[in-house]
Formats: structure tokens, C-alpha cells, sequence
């Protein structure tokens, strides 16, 4: 299974490496205060967001393929921040309530994966009941294929298969392990066996001939046969063990995974409530091909300023289309440096799917964005000033 909300075809990558100059692009548009804004004191967002906007998409299919899925996102706010809660109410109990330190023994990790694979399975029929209650509210083709996916791979087939399996897996009639017997009379080749479906009657195991078996009972002060039965024990379980282990990982590195995306999603409702609680406008973006040279605006503005400001920030327009070279001039402290910072947080912006902070934005796509503002002298600097400027400009050119 996979949610596939990030890219029509492939996960999200939360370990995308950043671009060389992450931590310049951080300090001059002053990108921690959009993260902070998205992740509302938490963590992981705080790192989703990071990931996101600092690995700006340059596909414009991607692009729109995000915005129509955020657009579905604000129109449906409490849909999604459920579904987010679901998948963080899965992943935390099985940290807090399925660790042991004896998950090493076959018997413990059967026993482990079956109560975690039925937590794990009402997580996932309540992730069903909102596609089969709310997928009609969704139409980007994100949702509507995860709910599709959703509602066939997790039917009710599927549910009372894997319910069956765990009952079983309970062991209610004891274990039953067939062996074969090896070179030396050593046993081989052991397997978990299914217990019969019914125990049969008195009057069928009277009157019905039986298979010829013998038996054999351990005394109670039998240690090491208790050892050696345990032994056995494990080796008929390990193989069900580990296919069961694999089946609650797979299903938790889906759920991470859901986790990972649905924060991004998140995180933009977060931003998209503070901004509106300021009566902020944000519109879609409309990215070009690289190549077009496009790029105008209406009411653009710096959205960390507007976050950090009580009073309402001046917005700028702006006509660029067809040009190659922009110069910004005007008087000390006059906002040439907040405009070119907003132009740089609307592009990454842009590139990531989200909604820019203006009435209208439309530019083409970019392989790279680069600054170069003035830094205050560090005691930490190895260099001077002048030098560590020349460096920055370096490693841009």
C-alpha cells in the first residue's frame, strides 16, 4: 500500500538531501518562522516542512498534483486532521504499549505481532470508514486514488482474513508442530500447523478409527525437557514469527509514511489558519516551464513578516514577464530587501505545492534559488567579513 500524496508515483522522501546553500536560504528569507507557523510546536512537522519547501519540485505536474490535493485539504480540514490523528494514534501505541525487551524469542514476536496486528487492524478499518463515508467530498486525484485504494485493499474480506488468522494465532487449542524426522532420527523441516476447524464428538471418536500416534508427558520436574520442548517450540514458530513480524512492519512503514505526507498537508492548514486569522490573502500560484521567463504578482508580501507583525504588511505588484534581469532600488530601510525575500518565499512556496501569500502569483519554475544578504560580523567567523562574503558568492557562482 502506498498513500502516494507527495507524488503520483513515488513516497515522499523525508531524508531528501537539502541543497547546498539550505542553511543561507534558512537565515536570509527567514524560513524558520514559516516552519514554526507550519508546525505549530511540533516536531515533526517542524522537519516535514523543512524537507518540503527546501526540495522545491521543478515538475509542473507535481506541482498542480499537490495544490489540487491542498485545495481539497482546505476545503476539508477536519477530515484530514482526523485522519492525521489516526495514523499518530497507531504509530505511538505501538511504540508505548507493544515494546519488550523479549522480542528476541520466536514465541514473543508471534505473540507481540498478533496484538499488534490487531491494533494496527481497527486503525486501519477507521482510515476505511472515512473513505467510505467522506470520499465523495475529495476530488483531486490524490485523494480519490488513496480512498480507491483504500476501500480495495482493505475490504471486508481483507479484515475478517487477517481476524481469522489472529485467532488462530492465539493458540486457544494449543500448537500443533509437524516435524520430519532427518539423518540420526534428528527432526526437520518443522512447521506451525493449523489446528483442526472442530473438535469432533464423542460418538465420531468412538466409532471412527483413529490414526495410530503415541504420546509422550513431561514430568513436571523435567527442566530440561521443559528446555528441550521449548526448543522445539521455537523452531515451529519462528517462520510463522517472522511472516507475521514482516506483515506489522509493512503495515507501520505505510502508516509512517501516510504520517510523513498527511504532515505536510498539515502543516499548511496550520500556516493557512494563522494567515487568515490576520485577514491575509493566499491564492494558488500558476508555474510556468522554466524556459517561459514568466513572472507577476498582485499583493504579494513577506509572510514571516506578516506572522511576526501585528499590523498589516505592505504587499507589492509586481510585472516581470519576459524579463531576464530585475534591479530593486530605492532608499535605506525603504523594503527592498522584504520584497526580494517575499518573491523568494512565494517561489519556494510555489515549487512545493503549497498557496503563496499574495492575491496572485504566477512564475516560471527554477532548478535553484540563491541569496546573498548581508551578514552581521560573527565572533565565530574563521574570516573576516569581506572574505566570508566572497565565499558565500563563491559557492553560489
Amino acid at each position: 500500500m502506498k498513500a502516494l500524496l507527495m507524488h503520483r508515483d513515488h513516497d515522499f522522501d523525508r531524508q531528501h538531501e537539502l541543497p547546498f546553500d539550505a542553511e543561507a536560504l534558512i537565515q536570509d528569507l527567514e524560513l524558520n518562522t514559516l516552519f514554526n507557523a507550519m508546525a505549530c510546536g511540533d516536531r515533526f512537522l517542524f522537519e516535514v516542512a523543512k524537507v518540503a519547501v527546501l526540495s522545491p519540485s521543478t515538475d509542473i505536474d507535481t506541482i498542480i498534483y499537490r495544490q489540487n490535493i491542498l485545495k481539497d485539504c482546505l476545503n476539508n480540514p477536519s477530515l484530514v486532521r482526523n485522519m492525521y490523528k489516526i495514523v499518530i494514534e497507531a504509530i505511538e501505541s505501538e511504540k508505548k504499549n507493544y515494546w519488550s525487551i523479549f522480542v528476541k524469542h520466536p514465541e514473543a514476536i508471534l505473540n507481540r505481532s498478533v496484538d499488534v496486528l490487531g491494533m494496527l487492524m481497527g486503525m486501519l478499518r477507521k482510515l476505511r470508514t472515512v473513505a467510505d463515508e467522506h470520499a465523495g467530498k475529495f476530488g483531486s486525484a490524490g485523494f480519490r486514488a488513496f480512498f480507491a485504494m483504500l476501500q480495495k485493499d482493505l475490504d471486508d474480506e481483507y479484515f475478517a482474513t487477517v481476524q481469522n488468522h489472529l485467532n488462530y494465532l492465539k493458540f486457544h487449542q494449543g500448537i500443533l508442530i509437524a516435524a520430519a524426522l532427518g539423518p540420526g532420527n534428528k527432526g526437520t523441516d518443522y512447521m506451525l500447523c493449523r489446528p483442526p476447524d472442530r473438535t469432533p464428538g464423542w460418538i465420531e471418536r468412538v466409532f471412527t478409527r483413529q490414526p495410530r500416534y503415541y504420546t509422550f508427558t513431561l514430568d513436571d520436574r523435567d527442566e530440561a525437557g521443559f528446555r528441550a520442548l521449548a526448543e522445539l517450540r521455537d523452531r515451529g514458530l519462528n517462520p510463522a514469527a517472522d511472516a507475521l513480524a514482516r506483515s506489522a512492519d509493512h503495515i507501520l512503514a505505510f502508516l509512517a509514511m501516510l504520517r510523513a505526507e498527511l504532515a505536510f498537508y498539515v502543516g499548511c492548514l496550520n500556516l493557512y489558519d494563522q494567515l487568515t486569522a490576520k485577514t491575509m490573502p493566499v491564492s494558488f500560484p500558476l508555474p510556468a516551464p522554466a524556459g517561459e521567463r514568466r513572472h507577476s504578482c498582485r499583493g504579494l508580501y513577506d509572510v514571516g513578516l506578516a506572522l511576526t507583525m501585528e499590523e498589516k504588511v505592505v504587499p507589492n505588484d509586481l510585472s516581470a514577464d519576459g524579463k531576464r534581469l530585475v534591479l530593486i532600488t530605492g532608499a535605506n530601510r525603504g523594503g527592498k530587501s522584504t520584497f526580494l525575500r517575499s518573491v523568494g518565499l512565494a517561489q519556494l512556496m510555489m515549487q512545493c505545492g503549497m498557496f503563496v501569500p499574495a492575491e496572485s502569483f504566477a512564475a516560471n519554475v527554477c532548478d535553484g534559488l540563491f541569496t546573498h544578504y548581508q551578514r552581521e560580523e560573527d565572533p565565530a567567523m574563521t574570516s573576516g567579513k569581506f572574505d566570508e562574503e566572497l565565499a558565500r558568492m563563491s559557492a553560489i557562482v
